[in-house]
């Protein structure tokens, strides 16, 4: 399995996806700061793996503060999930993530400093692997909704890099593959940051699973021409209405879905789903660099002066979502209904 962040005990190691697919390099991130750098310079990226990486970072933060008084500690602590916090706006498990350490924090106020340091590493270690066994009863649920055979378009990277490992999107189609479906991916190349391209092929050729990479504009040609049977994306942010938010270019493939009578499903944890955001406006959009549009491969492709827009994502209405596949089940609309049923901690299994 590709091993997208883990914790060592010199600090948080990650595959760099920058450098992929051409070169398969690790770093360390020894520092809190630097694991922050991290988030925000998308060395890691897909917002599981997000929200796992910053509760690493707290946690190297924690280990590493210098506070005599646990007083002291919650002052570095907090300084800490404010830095976190101002990585990347969008992608809501960041925010869950830094949630959950605050809430283990203050259940051990009252223990040793030594103790609360542990403990929060095991915190982090344990959301890794949650993560992981979560995208896995993703994909079982997903699964049930892939075609028995055919082609199967996906935008962005909801894979195993964008998790703690298995991926999403992904990893619903990893197992429906390993359920004995005849599936034929391909992948959106997803500009501006060819996530599509660059990370999607590099990890399905690794698993061997067939793939085929498309401009982006290709994508309403090849519905047409019947080559797409379904349709599996990943998410940022869910809000409560069934409106995702994910990489700029998703809306485009959901209204081509539409249009060409394809199911367009997302695959996402519960961890996703922000009851507190009522629609798709309420979102916040992250804006990137204007050089990730204007210079492909460090090489500019505009002219000098030429004004330019990077929005990192869009949003999709809910009546443009076939199904959301979570590691709950799998919700429909009415969506104000199936996804707070999803996110109650006793909810029932839904499909």
């Amino acid at each position: 399995m590709i091993q997208t962040l883990e914790w060592t005990e010199e600090g948080v190691r990650f595959i760099d996806q920058t450098k992929l697919p051409t070169e398969e390099v690790y770093v360390t991130s020894k520092t809190y700061q630097q694991v922050a750098d991290a988030i925000r310079t998308m060395i890691v990226r897909g917002a599981p793996a997000i929200g796992v990486a910053a509760a690493m970072g707290i946690a190297l933060g924690v280990r590493d503060s210098k506070a005599e008084t646990v007083a002291g500690l919650k002052q570095d602590f907090d300084h800490i999930c404010e830095v976190m916090g101002q990585t990347r706006p969008t992608a809501v498990n960041l925010f869950w993530a830094i949630q959950r350490m605050r809430e283990k924090f203050e259940r051990l106020r009252v223990r040793p400093i030594s103790q609360i340091k542990e403990e929060l590493i095991e915190e982090a270690k344990r959301m890794h692997a949650e993560d992981i066994a979560a995208n896995r009863a993703m994909g079982n649920h997903g699964a049930t909704l892939m075609p028995n055979s055919g082609g199967v378009l996906t935008h962005c990277n909801a894979g195993a890099l964008a998790t703690a490992g298995y991926g999403t999107a992904l990893g619903v189609i990893r197992a429906a593959i390993e359920q004995g479906k005849k599936i034929h991916v391909y992948a959106d190349e997803t500009r501006p940051f060819l996530q599509g391209s660059r990370l999607t092929a590099w990890e399905l050729m690794k698993d061997g699973i067939p793939t085929t990479v498309i401009s982006d504009n290709m994508a309403g040609a090849m519905m047409r021409q019947g080559k797409i049977g379904a349709i599996v994306v990943g998410a940022d942010r869910i809000a409560a209405n069934g409106d995702v938010a994910n990489k700029i270019g998703t809306y485009t493939v959901a209204v081509l879905a539409k249009e060409n009578n394809i199911p367009f499903y997302v695959a996402a944890p519960i961890s996703t789903v922000d009851l507190a955001c009522p629609d798709g406006n309420k979102i916040p959009i992250e804006r990137r660099n204007a050089r990730e549009v204007s210079h492909i491969a460090g090489k500019q492709m505009v002219p000098d002066g030429v004004s330019i827009e990077n929005p990192a994502f869009d949003v999709t209405p809910a009546k443009y979502v076939t199904a959301i596949v979570t590691e709950r089940g799998i919700a429909r609309a009415p969506y104000e209904e199936s996804l707070r049923s999803l996110a109650d901690a006793d909810a029932k299994v839904q499909v």
